[in-house]
């Protein structure tokens, strides 16, 4: 039964119920008529109605079965049909693969990043709030940390946040080493009490921070994350109520947060380990001050309050502080964005781009199946002619297209659901930079979601191939002869649209690609100012031990010389950041020689401490005057070295040397040198810079640098050691080439583009099958047809010219339409380009004439197979 006539049937069936309760009212009341009790009347009436509803479920059963039934046959049809023709199922099933596998990936990392909502208190009432600096500040510009003074005011006047907390999310300790444990350096954070209640979380274990312990007296308190405490201490739930040394310093364990917790910003990027109350750790001046932006805000808003709302009570709060401080460096205004925003802001744009790059592969591949069924369906036009005249329905063939079309597309989404299983668990392991990845896995959803990409691919590749063979087609094809290609040119020109859509979606791909390649290239290649094969290692003094500047100069000075004297290091040095290694804090500084600047306005400089003995360690060289000796240091630190650029922005037309800077919180410094430029980041433009000595200003994180002419990591271990003797509580963290850091600098820029190139790639490979696979089909078309031209006269080589331009046609089409798309699409990878414009003459050229060679190459062989062609053989041929 056709599933026509069974919806018909049900129709029917329906009606007739209807009609049946109809009849059996009227048969009570014909019942009291005839003298029975209205309780007769109604059970004989009841007798019936179960007699006949039995009847109509029999019906509907029978013809339920008989629908299962035919969908059966036609499965089972489907895939004896597929069975025969092993090859053009395998290359179907991988295709879709592919393309399945690689989408549901993708959408797994999408949703759990991007969608998914944080795992707080109704999370969409949560917001991060940033003091507003202008377009040229460092950084995020827009988005800039908040000072102690200018939270405190905030959470003042905030009538509109039901609960707003403050957390310093960029803060380390060294925790000691302790029953066999190794000392190690952990990122940290300090939140103020409120921290976790505004957020909506409790610890898994012990209790949250009280106002009491967020007090300068109070004992010291820290509460773990969940994997801290599992990685270091075994999940010993003994661990509350014990202390631990932070610093050297002995901290109680009040608590041990969730697993599923944890708080990351976009603008950090820190993983914390250890929370600590900020009103306790926190020198109380940092609370206070204008000038120190520490500190993120986090703002529960009221039910019903907008965040615009808030910012414009907080934006006339800030132009107070602005002008009741005009000596600070007070930012002007106030910006914020949802938390959730916050924690993904650096991420969204490149996992969009790779959603799309896989829903292009996904649409190339079902063009490419479709192709390949419409091509079926050419080699099958005669049987299923000759079926529609002995009385097959349209219905029926329809339905045999789409279940090869969904057997197809349910063993490529197995296969690719495996497929995307392997690629989250690489994504997972790769991307450990990522915000939010520990909580990437494959769920329901994503199974749904996997399931409803098969239905769409098993539509879009059936209804392609079904609407190429209508029954006008159909019956058209018992008429021709075996020489008539009217119908197979027809197929032809479906699969040549076909391949015009793959070809330009391919274009896209590969110009995508071609950027952000070009752009990581760039970027790897940024020089930092320094020798790429410097090793760094990096140490942090705990101030519980050292607690003076002498002493914490002291440790540095002996650290160094013996390093000094470790074989086969031919030199090293001290600096309180290396380059590449993060921003490291800025100063505003003033020309004491020059006419004094208006209140709160200088020059913004980025700061280092070095020792004499850096600038050659890692190669800067000298531009002009000297660098630090060894006797400025502690009390005479007042001399300064200035980079390139730092020199040109304070004395634009003077010679620097001897000239005086003033900053906020000390000077004069006089000027003594200009050094070569270096990088903060690798991907950031120069900052000025300024060196004053590391053993005057009471440093007490450093970073060893050190050069070899032999293999300089082979250094690290023999330093570790050194360190290890000095003081054996002292973690060692950040050890690495330069090399390295930049490596980690651009694993993002690294990632997005390999994986949009294997897609593109992936899209050429289908692109040049499509491209071989119409031209092999056109050759095998019109095979008497070239018969008639060679035997006619037609030189081989215009036969073969002839072949070339029906093959290279469509990919031509293509490769306009992909041009044109891309022209309207790149901008929206601007974000993510470095030094690479998105209209780049060369990846446009260069896209365009790896797609002509492909194609070319794609087309060559079925041309000269056409061109070789014996007349004889050709005009035999039905």
């Amino acid at each position: 039964m056709s599933w026509t006539r069974f919806f018909r049937r049900k129709r029917a069936d329906a009606e007739l119920a209807q009609e049946i309760d109809l009849y059996l009212a009227e048969e009570v009341q014909e019942n009291i008529a005839r003298g029975m009790s209205q309780e007769e009347a109604r059970r004989q009436a009841r007798v019936k109605l179960g007699s006949a509803r039995r009847v109509h479920e029999e019906l509907w059963r029978q013809n339920s079965m008989a629908a299962l039934d035919n969908l059966w046959r036609d499965l089972r049809y489907a895939a004896r049909t597929l069975r025969r023709s092993p090859g053009f199922t395998a290359i179907a099933v991988l295709v879709m693969a592919l393309g399945i596998g690689a989408n549901v990936a993708l959408f797994t990392v999408v949703r759990s990043v991007l969608l998914n909502p944080l795992p707080y208190r109704d999370p969409g009432e949560l917001y991060t709030l940033f003091e507003r600096g202008g377009e040229d500040s460092p950084g995020q510009g827009r988005f800039m940390p908040v000072a102690g003074g200018s939270a405190a005011e905030w959470k003042k006047a905030a009538t509109s946040a039901a609960e707003m907390a403050i957390v310093c999310p960029w803060q380390d300790y060294n925790v000691s080493s302790e029953g066999g444990l190794l000392p190690e350096k952990v990122d940290a954070s300090w939140i103020s009490a409120n921290f976790f209640s505004t957020l909506g979380v409790a610890p898994a274990l012990g209790r949250s921070f009280t106002a009491g312990d967020d007090d300068p007296k109070a004992e010291a308190t820290v509460i773990l994350s969940h994997t801290f405490w599992k990685r270091r201490y075994a999940s010993d739930k003994g661990i509350l109520g014990r202390k631990i040394l932070l610093d050297a310093r002995p901290y109680t364990v009040i608590g041990v947060m969730p697993a599923s917790f944890n708080y990351s910003s976009s603008f950090s990027g820190n993983t914390t380990a250890v929370w600590t109350p900020v009103g306790h750790d926190a020198p109380p001046s940092l609370l206070k001050v204008f000038d120190d932006h520490a500190f993120l805000v986090v703002a529960r808003l009221r039910p019903g309050v907008t965040l615009a709302s808030l910012l414009g009570q907080l934006n006339a709060v800030q132009k107070q502080v602005k002008i009741d401080n005009p000596g600070s460096a007070v930012h002007e205004g106030v910006s914020g964005r949802s938390m959730l925003d916050d924690a993904v802001g650096n991420y969204r744009t490149s996992l969009y781009v790779l959603l799309t790059a896989t829903g292009c592969v996904l649409l190339i591949a079902c063009l490419n199946v479709a192709s390949l069924l419409v091509a079926r369906t050419a080699t099958r036009s005669r049987e299923h002619a000759i079926r529609a005249a002995l009385g097959g329905s349209a219905m029926r063939l329809l339905r045999e297209r789409l279940m090869e079309s969904l057997l197809l597309s349910v063993l490529g989404g197995a296969a690719g659901m495996g497929l995307a299983w392997m690629a989250v668990e690489w994504l997972v392991r790769t991307r450990q930079d990522m915000n939010r990845i520990e909580s990437v896995h494959i769920d329901g959803v994503v199974v749904l979601f996997a399931v409803a990409t098969v239905v769409l691919c098993a539509l879009f590749s059936g209804l392609i191939s079904a609407l190429s063979a209508g029954r006008g087609q159909i019956l058209a094809a018992l008429q021709q002869s075996g020489r008539t290609q009217s119908a197979g040119n027809a197929k032809a020109g479906l699969r040549r649209v076909l391949l015009v859509f793959e070809v330009g979606l391919t274009v896209m791909l590969l110009i995508g690609a071609g950027l952000l390649l070009k752009s990581y290239q760039r970027l790897r290649s940024t020089d930092l100012g320094v020798p790429t094969n410097t090793l760094t290692l990096s140490l942090s003094l705990p101030d519980g031990r050292y607690k003076t500047a002498v002493q914490q100069v002291s440790f540095f000075e002996q650290l160094i010389e013996r390093v000094r004297a470790v074989p086969g290091v031919g030199a090293a040095g001290l600096v309180s950041r290396a380059p590449g290694q993060g921003w490291g804090g800025d100063h505003l500084m003033t020309v004491v020689e020059h006419p004094p600047l208006p209140k709160g306005v200088g020059l913004d400089i980025m700061v280092r401490g070095a020792d004499p003995g850096y600038f050659s360690a890692v190669g800067i060289p000298l531009m002009k005057g000297r660098i630090f000796t060894a006797d400025e240091r502690l009390e005479r630190d007042h001399y300064i070295v200035l980079s390139q650029s730092a020199a040109k922005l304070c004395f634009p037309d003077e010679d620097p040397i001897g000239k005086h800077l003033k900053g906020t919180d000390g000077g004069p410094f006089e000027v003594v040198g200009v050094v070569g430029d270096t990088r903060w980041n690798i991907s950031e433009p120069i900052r000025p810079t300024l060196y004053w000595p590391i053993f005057g200003n009471g440093y007490s994180v450093a970073t060893i640098v050190v050069r070899s002419p032999r293999d300089v990591e082979a250094l690290a271990m023999p330093i570790q050691k050194i360190i290890g003797s000095m003081d054996p509580d002292l973690p060692v963290f950040a050890v690495r080439t330069l090399q390295e850091t930049i490596g980690l600098s651009t694993v993002g820029s690294q990632f997005d583009s390999i994986l949009v190139l294997a897609f593109a790639v992936i899209a050429l490979v289908l692109a040049a099958a499509g491209l071989y696979g119409v031209l092999a089909y056109l050759v095998t078309q019109r095979t008497s047809e070239i018969g008639i031209r060679i035997a006619l006269g037609a030189q081989r080589e215009q036969v073969m010219r002839l072949m070339l331009v029906d093959g290279l046609q469509p990919a031509l089409l293509g490769l306009g339409l992909g041009l044109g798309a891309s022209a309207a699409t790149v901008r929206l990878i601007r974000s993510m380009l470095y030094e690479t414009r998105p209209f780049d003459p060369e990846v446009f050229l260069s896209v365009t004439a790896v797609l002509l060679v492909v194609a070319g190459a794609a087309c060559v062989a079925p041309a000269w197979r056409a061109s070789r062609l014996d007349p004889m053989n050709a005009l035999r041929t039905e």
